[in-house]
């Protein structure tokens, strides 16, 4: 079914628009994008999602970068004193203001279509918990790389227009957007966010947690990239039907070579098992702040998780389980907050009340 305000929006578009602004518009690249500590993802008005990467930038010794996305990622932990790998984003918000400049700038270039056209307007979606300084940097960053006008819009809200959610209307929906540096928790009605939490715990501690796991119990000393192979891959948050097996490569703490080690569904499981709990904790800590009405319709609507967290096996399960409301994964749960990014950006008026 057609969300309501994706009808609204395509009956605005255009409205009032002569053949003197289509053609202005030729020369113009108004963008949303969603800046993920893991993956940043860019959108145009007339193009849809462009560009899908991860949030990673390589420098050589001169401080200039060589290469930014993919390509950067797939040399992250494997460089030499030459080149140096950095990921500018921490826990959801810029930690390295130079390395993001530089990062923005290049994913902007490659996601331009055509060479002559500037950036009139940028959308960027910002996590609830974000601090005046934070929001300045983010501000400055989108500036410097080209944007003539930058607008904000917090994740979950992105999340809820993008997943198709009524913001508008006087219902509260109950979003979860689990990324890579954060977990936005937002009870969402009337273009505005009710309670909100955002937990700087997500994909990126998941990960973590698997490493440090292996490091502790069994004396394997695996990469990060490994580590986010393996949560992928067979990463549950509840026993599985069939439990899953895989073979990790990593280097042995005690002999110090390397050493392939056979894991389960199950190690992985208890790797992941505290943070996940954390998570759970943080919904229900959050179901406990809203308002009786509002919680009235979160159970006649159950909860919605976008971000890539979502993915995890059974997560959907494990917090059905532990908050006896329905949990819906998102369709394409990756790319719910940028085209819900994407819809402000079309049309900016109508969305104007859920700007930062």
């Amino acid at each position: 079914m057609e969300p309501a305000a994706v009808r609204h929006h395509q009956s605005h578009n255009g409205r009032g628009k002569g053949t003197k602004a289509g053609l202005l518009d030729l020369f113009y690249n108004d963008i949303a994008i969603d800046l993920g500590t893991a993956n940043t993802l860019i959108a145009t008005k007339r193009n849809g999602i462009v560009y899908s990467e991860p949030s990673v930038i390589a420098f050589n010794p001169q401080g200039s970068p060589v290469s930014i996305g993919r390509e950067a990622w797939m040399m992250h932990e494997k460089t030499h004193k030459e080149i140096r790998t950095v990921r500018p984003l921490k826990d959801g918000v810029i930690a390295d203001f130079e390395a993001a400049e530089h990062m923005i700038r290049g994913m902007i270039k490659c996601a331009k279509k055509k060479w002559y056209s500037s950036t009139r307007q940028m959308v960027i979606c910002v996590p609830c918990g974000i601090t005046d300084v934070e929001k300045r940097a983010v501000r400055d960053s989108a500036e410097h790389a080209g944007a003539r006008e930058v607008h904000m819009v917090e994740e979950p809200m992105a999340a809820a227009i993008g997943v198709g959610l009524p913001v508008h209307e006087p219902k509260g929906h109950m979003i979860v957007d689990i990324g890579g540096g954060t977990t936005e928790i937002a009870v969402i009605a009337l273009s505005g966010i009710v309670h909100s939490q955002s937990v700087r715990l997500a994909g990126d501690k998941l990960t973590d947690d698997i490493i440090h796991y292996f490091r502790r119990t069994q004396n394997l000393l695996i990469g990060y990239k490994t580590a986010e192979k393996i949560k992928c891959e067979i990463g549950s948050a509840t026993p599985l039907d069939e439990e899953l097996e895989m073979d990790v490569k990593g280097r042995d703490l005690v002999k110090g070579i390397p050493k392939t080690l056979r894991v389960s569904s199950a190690d992985v499981r208890d790797a992941l098992w505290q943070s996940v709990n954390l998570i759970v904790q943080a919904i229900l800590g959050s179901l406990e702040k809203t308002p009786p009405e509002l919680a009235a319709d979160i159970l006649d609507h159950g909860i919605i998780l976008a971000g890539g967290g979502a993915l995890l096996k059974n997560l959907d399960r494990r917090i059905a389980e532990q908050t006896d409301l329905p949990v819906h994964i998102a369709e394409d749960p990756l790319t719910a907050v940028v085209r819900g990014t994407s819809a402000v950006l079309d049309d900016l008026e109508y969305y104007k009340a859920v700007l930062v």
